[in-house]
């Protein structure tokens, strides 16, 4: 049985430092917007 709990706790553990690194990543890291041009071709746009 204490293998057993120091298997949760573990998975615990693992689970609350990847909640951790989103959460530092939603907080700290900011995206720079930017434009965006996407060309189309003109036989997508008018199959014929």
């Amino acid at each position: 049985m204490p293998s057993l709990f120091r298997f949760l706790v573990f998975c615990a553990v693992m689970a609350g430092v990847a909640y951790g690194a989103m959460f530092a990543l939603t907080v700290y890291v900011d995206p720079t917007p930017r434009e965006i041009s996407v060309r189309i071709p003109t036989e997508k746009v008018n199959p014929r």
